[in-house]
């Protein structure tokens, strides 16, 4: 038996154990061609990659360690006594191994799969091998079968005393499209229960959580959530910390460095969300524009119909809005900047970013609609008046109060770098993709206050030498790699005067 340390190393949702290469109890060499072991201790077992020490210093020959995501999964005291034995392989990989060679899965064999993803059975190479398989062909009876098996291998929220469940969500894909933080309070001041559960940002500069950590607590307790749906109808917070669809998140994670984003897979991941949130009626934000995720009308189409069949089949209420997305929304990029937008729309600020404004009252107008006392073509007008009364501001300052203040204080980052336009001339484009990579080089969302503050928006005239936007960032190194590539290529285009 082995001695089980903490050790903490943020291994980015890979669990990891650690072994010194003279352990006493173990022959290092006899799980090194396995590359993972599962640990047990007390009845609870956990699959992770084996990593090898030498320094005494960070672990003994009879101790092994485990990173931050793996003793958290594990659930023992550090202390406890531990036992390694070679992993079996999950059952579920023939099923894999066919679906590689051409086959198309039942609701049964794909359910298997997904358990064993969400219990961490499966290394990121077998992950990648299942994403591959599914991308080269997914038929839409698989997309159902994988929706709902990604909802029934984790905690699915019931809001008994509620309905109906409305809930919005973007695809993503456009920075400082933060229109979540206005239309959750506007739909709750109306009185229809938004509980909305958002993500942290993966390749983005911000994600709603991120945002909105900047004003407020979101890592709130399921307790909590239940709590303020009684009192405010709505609220903000992360999705991590209530375990909804968890394989989704382990898929996400291979996802991501691979760049496989089918529309499968991405209709597949939200509705399985959504569901497991227990929303009953939904609204997709489906962006289209040539440096968005969704670049032509006819393959938007195609998603939206992916989307109704299959919130259908589910039981889902839902409709896809089909929303502009050549350019970014608001000013602001990165979390302490698009928390300022937010804030200047819902108190009704004269420079409040208009385009920001006019989408969130479109969005909440849609949703408003799913009342069955909102009469047809009614919810855009209710979505204003709660907006210019300041009753969504209230209910926003409610929405704050009760998730508690935010673990830190956030502000705009000091370091500035100011991007010149290289002639006169007038805005024509500007590449979301490009803007959103310049934020993050900046530091955002891991600095709060890293990120772009947009001076300029397609139809805008400028002159030689005027700034187009503003990098902030917290550190030299951060600002000198955003300034670096942003004169590559400012990702703003200029036409003729």
């Amino acid at each position: 038996m082995l001695t089980l340390r903490f050790l903490a190393i943020d291994t980015l949702r890979e669990n990891v154990a650690f072994l010194h290469r003279h352990c006493t109890k173990y022959r290092v060499d006899d799980f090194l061609g396995l590359a993972r072991v599962e640990v047990r201790s007390n009845g609870r077992s956990l699959l992770a990659t084996l990593n090898v020490v030498d320094d005494v210093g960070i672990l003994k020959p009879d101790e092994i360690g485990l990173s931050t995501s793996a003793f958290r999964q594990l659930g023992v005291a550090e202390g406890a006594q531990v036992r390694l034995v070679p992993p079996k392989p999950p059952r579920s990989f023939d099923l894999v191994r066919a679906k590689i060679d051409g086959a198309a899965l039942s609701d049964s064999q794909l359910a298997a799969i997904i358990r064993d993803v969400a219990e961490n059975r499966y290394s990121k190479i077998e992950i990648a091998a299942f994403l591959i398989a599914c991308a080269s062909f997914m038929t839409t009876e698989e997309v159902l079968g994988m929706t709902r098996a990604m909802v029934a291998a984790g905690t699915r929220l019931v809001w008994s005393d509620q309905c109906p469940v409305v809930d919005k969500h973007c695809i993503g894909g456009i920075p400082g499209n933060r229109t979540s933080m206005i239309v959750v309070p506007i739909v709750a001041a109306h009185g229809l229960a938004i509980p909305k559960t958002s993500s942290r940002a993966i390749t983005s500069p911000a994600g709603t959580a991120d945002t909105m950590e900047v004003l407020a607590n979101v890592d709130v307790p399921m307790e909590r959530m239940q709590e303020m749906v009684r009192e405010v109808k709505g609220c903000l917070v992360w999705g991590g910390h209530v375990n909804l669809s968890p394989a989704d998140d382990v898929l996400i994670s291979v996802e991501r460095p691979l760049s496989i984003d089918t529309r499968e897979q991405l209709v597949a991941s939200i509705l399985s969300k959504k569901l497991a949130a227990g929303s009953t009626h939904l609204l997709i934000d489906l962006p289209v524009g040539p440096t968005a995720k969704v670049r032509s009308v006819g393959e938007a189409v195609r998603l939206r119909k992916l989307f109704e069949h299959v919130g259908d089949q589910l039981g889902l209420v839902m409709e896809v809005a089909l929303t502009e997305g050549s350019q970014p929304v608001g000013c602001g990029i990165g979390p302490v900047l698009e928390a300022r937008d937010v804030m200047a729309v819902l108190r009704g600020a004269p420079d409040a970013p208009a385009d920001l404004r006019e989408r969130a009252l479109h969005l909440a107008g849609r949703i408003l609609e799913f009342d069955p006392a909102v009469r047809g073509g009614a919810g855009g007008r209710r979505a204003r008046e709660l907006l210019e009364s300041g009753m969504a501001m209230a209910t926003m300052e409610r929405i704050m109060a009760m998730q508690g203040p935010p673990p830190a204080r956030s502000a705009l980052g000091t370091l500035v770098h100011e991007v010149p336009a290289a002639a006169d001339g007038t805005v024509t484009t500007i590449d979301c993709y490009r803007i959103a990579r310049i934020a993050r080089l900046a530091g955002a969302p891991n600095d709060k206050g890293a990120g772009i503050d947009l001076l300029h928006k397609t139809g805008g005239r400028v002159r030689r030498g005027e700034p187009l936007y503003r990098i902030h960032a917290d550190t030299n190194a951060n600002l000198a790699f955003a300034r670096a590539f942003a004169e590559e290529n400012s990702g703003v285009g200029l036409g003729h005067p």
